[in-house]
């Protein structure tokens, strides 16, 4: 008898772990890193290169899936913002450019803007496997001489599941996700073309 309700309170507390594991919200700190060839373009001039945050809100969506749900998942602006900085930084040195923070009248200017990330839970239409979609956006402005160019460059991702990710799945998923659109960036010659002009 006693082993009987020591199994059953085992099972509920088993099953409620189980549960607050799928509701909990996630932090999540992202590395992403250009690794794709950039056009040497520059011969050594500076240009101002700055990384910002476009997003509204840094929750990019929940593990859950519904809009009531607690389980969000959470990206840091101050946390994520300083390595885009950095990443457009070494891009622009790549290049060729002597990259600075400062603005000045005349210099040629570089602005990776992340306009947005998100995580939504998809259908797989497979019995007992879910789906995870990510969806970042990365703007590229380049602007010299009183000429702009603006490129736009969206990532997706769709991965299936039978268990839900952990934290550390789904920054290294987001990572590469974001990854992959400042590979696209940073090789458009269309960038380094306007910035050498």
């Amino acid at each position: 008898m006693l082993r009987r309700h020591f199994l059953r309170i085992s099972g509920v507390l088993l099953a409620s772990a189980w549960l607050a594991g799928c509701t909990s919200p996630q932090y999540l700190q992202l590395s992403p890193e250009r690794s794709a060839q950039v056009p040497q373009v520059g011969s050594g001039q500076q240009v101002t290169v700055i990384a910002q945050d476009g997003r509204e809100s840094d929750i990019i969506g929940n593990r859950a899936g519904g809009d009531m749900s607690t389980a969000h998942i959470t990206v840091s602006s101050h946390e994520l913002i300083p390595r885009l900085q950095q990443e457009a930084e070494r891009a622009v040195r790549d290049m060729g450019f002597s990259p600075t923070t400062e603005q000045a009248e005349g210099r040629p200017s570089l602005t990776l803007e992340l306009a947005s990330l998100n995580y939504a839970r998809g259908d797989s239409g497979q019995p007992l496997v879910d789906e995870a979609r990510l969806e970042g956006v990365l703007r590229a402005i380049a602007q010299n001489k009183g000429t702009t160019y603006t490129g736009t460059y969206t990532s997706r991702r769709t991965q299936g599941y039978a268990l839900k990710p952990d934290a550390d799945s789904n920054a290294r998923m987001l990572s590469d996700l974001l990854s992959d659109g400042m590979n696209r960036a940073f090789s458009d010659p269309e960038l380094g073309r306007l910035l050498a002009r």
